[in-house]
């Protein structure tokens, strides 16, 4: 690694701050000092924390930065983490053109047309919830009572996996979403899920229905695995993050009450709005991987083929230089009249979130249905006594009690 500043090492994943929707106070404190931060990894491991928005958005749609995590010096926060980057990857962990090629393969149902055509359907289901999370009662978990069950019905609609099966598939992402997770047992779970999706397809070239994973398994320029590693990338990220996002968003509001108003009296607002959550909550707290394989300079740093390099999208999300507002709105605050369009909550470049168009869909549906049918939601608990996936790739909640 080439160092060019004396500055101490930040060791990595630094530790949450008063307030866990915020970033790790240590990575906005390495932002306001340079955009380009020497730091360690969990296994001693040199690698570059990039925390300035311009220089994030450099390094990912640069080519010469991989995202393959089989490339040398790729940075990994726990074996785990490594185990499930490289077993056996998806298309967002290779680079072009073998990402090109995969992603093709599923790229039109995720179109804008195709998702503003699921939109009555997922009111539904959006409604479905709220019905039943509120029939005979007064207080509900929002996470397991509606945050989950909402993607998670949306997404198995879309792939034809039966929503039945959902208990298996959200537990096995959980583990191997979670930092903490063994290298052992993330190859368990990434065995497990893989043969249950390798079952489902193989059934479905035999009955095939409407869904993505029967237009797959008809392809005959796909293997049977690539099927299943496609399935299995579309089923973990299509239902967790946005069930993340959601509880995240409401309890945003819920300690915004003043937010909360300004979407309820004008629901118009709710577009921007879910890009001012997506902006100021950035769920993909611990960044996105890239390694040089030539040197390329950066923020002033030279990174050498062979570095490690995370990109901090929260704090990218936050720089004033982009996010402040006229009015004098911090970028470390919520407003939801802000224009925050260019924000990189889904990434940036080739590997930019292939579902975004989906989770927005269902963001503008979720906030603007629950504000409407359920005006008197608010938290059944202290906001301290909350407990977070701290140590998770998509930061959330484990539980968020709420009454209305």
């Amino acid at each position: 690694m080439t160092a060019t500043a004396l500055a101490p090492a930040l060791n990595l994943p630094a530790p949450y701050g008063s307030c866990p929707l915020d970033p790790p106070p240590a990575y906005t404190a390495a932002a306001q000092d340079a955009a380009v931060t020497r730091s360690v990894l969990p296994d001693g491991t040199a690698c570059w924390l990039v925390t300035g928005y311009e220089e994030v958005r450099a390094v990912l749609a640069d080519p010469r930065f991989s995202a393959d995590a089989r490339t040398p010096g790729f940075p990994f926060l726990s074996a785990g983490q490594r185990e499930l980057a490289t077993a056996r990857p998806s298309f967002l962990r290779m680079d072009d053109p073998e990402h090109a090629r995969l992603r093709r393969m599923v790229s039109k149902d995720f179109l804008a047309r195709r998702i503003e055509e699921l939109r009555p359907g997922i009111q539904e289901i959006v409604d479905g919830a709220v019905d039943r999370m509120t029939d005979g009662r007064t207080s509900a978990d929002l996470v397991a009572d509606f945050a989950l069950p909402v993607p998670s019905l949306a997404i198995c609609l879309m792939l034809g996996v039966p929503y039945e099966d959902h208990e298996l598939f959200q537990s096995l992402s959980r583990t191997l979403l979670d930092n903490r997770t063994t290298r052992k047992r993330a190859e368990q779970a990434h065995a497990q899920l893989m043969h249950y999706l390798s079952e489902l397809a193989e059934r479905k070239r035999h009955c095939p229905a409407d869904d993505i994973l029967s237009r797959l398994v008809a392809r005959d320029d796909l293997t049977p695995q690539e099927t299943a590693s496609l399935g299995f990338l579309l089923l973990v990220t299509g239902h967790e993050s946005t069930a993340n996002m959601t509880a995240v968003s409401v309890l945003a509001l819920l300690r915004n009450p003043g937010q909360a108003a300004l979407l309820r009296d004008d629901p118009e607002l709710v577009r921007g709005a879910v890009e001012e959550l997506l902006r100021h909550l950035t769920i993909i707290h611990l960044g996105l991987g890239r390694a040089a394989t030539r040197s390329v300079e950066v923020g002033g740093v030279t990174i050498a083929p062979g570095d490690g390099v995370i990109c901090m999208l929260s704090t990218a999300n936050r720089d004033p230089a982009l996010f402040a507002t006229e009015g004098g709105t911090r970028p470390s605050e919520l407003d939801v009249t802000r224009d925050a369009r260019r924000h990189v909550a889904f990434g940036h470049g080739i590997h930019q979130c292939l579902g975004q168009t989906l989770a927005r869909v269902e963001l503008q549906i979720i906030l603007a249905t629950l504000l409407r049918r359920l005006p008197g939601l608010r938290l059944a608990t202290p906001p301290d006594e909350l407990v977070y996936h701290q140590d998770a790739i998509v930061h959330g909640l484990r539980a968020l009690p709420v009454t209305w």
